[in-house]
């Protein structure tokens, strides 16, 4: 079993500086995986008339937002050591990005509910889903490894917002998947709701997210 080794009150500088390149390398690879999988599935969705995969493209827009908010958050560290007012406000960005995606998507699914708005089927749609099923589970336990070594907050809820990522592409995938093979259109918006409903969970509790217990932070 390895250990960490700790200086004073914490990881040692060493230690602490590797994480901070690793966080780094995760954020870029996090930045351009979701830059691509937001157009895709933007371009998708609206082309198929899909909310649930607009909702998504959204989504991944937002966690390129939370990626540039803890490049922000790193490149602070670097340049004046780890603060807790610049942990804090990467956080509470974080959690702001997670209710917007919430209010629009829940507003856009349940009027396409009430409006019985029938999407068309979406393969390209349906593949993103399931590379995004594949992706983002294994990103997310990387930042996972990383976040206690920076002491970070907002370490931790950007890693939960790749988290998320990876269960809404499950739920994506059973709405897409659904309206293909058996014409429920009404799969899609539901789906769509149940990308809110999750992102307004997340965002609740981004928000009221205390300090981490090990940080290092002043």
């Amino acid at each position: 079993m390895t250990t960490v080794p700790l200086g004073p009150i914490g990881p040692s500088p060493a230690v602490r500086a590797a994480a901070v390149r690793r966080g780094r390398l995760l954020n870029r690879l996090t930045i351009g995986w979701n830059a691509l999988e937001g157009v895709v599935a933007v371009v998708a969705g609206l082309a198929a008339g899909s909310v649930s995969l607009v909702g998504f493209g959204l989504d991944s827009g937002i966690e390129v937002s939370a990626a540039l908010v803890l490049a922000w958050r790193l490149a602070q560290e670097r340049r004046q050591g780890c603060t807790q007012a610049a942990d804090r406000r990467a956080t509470r960005a974080i959690a702001l990005s997670f209710v917007a995606l919430a209010a629009y998507v829940g507003v856009e699914s349940t009027r396409d509910l009430l409006g019985r708005s029938e999407p068309e089927a979406s393969i390209p749609g349906i593949v993103l889903a399931g590379l995004s099923l594949v992706v983002m589970p294994a990103l997310a336990r990387a930042k996972r490894q990383v976040a206690p070594v920076l002491g970070s907050r907002a370490a931790v809820s950007e890693a939960d917002q790749t988290s998320l990522c990876a269960l809404l592409s499950a739920v994506l995938l059973v709405g897409l998947a659904t309206n293909a093979a058996l014409g429920w259109w009404w799969a899609d918006p539901a789906a769509g709701l149940g990308i809110a409903g999750l992102a307004a969970v997340e965002g609740a509790r981004t928000w009221r997210a205390d300090s981490l217990a090990d940080t290092c932070c002043d």
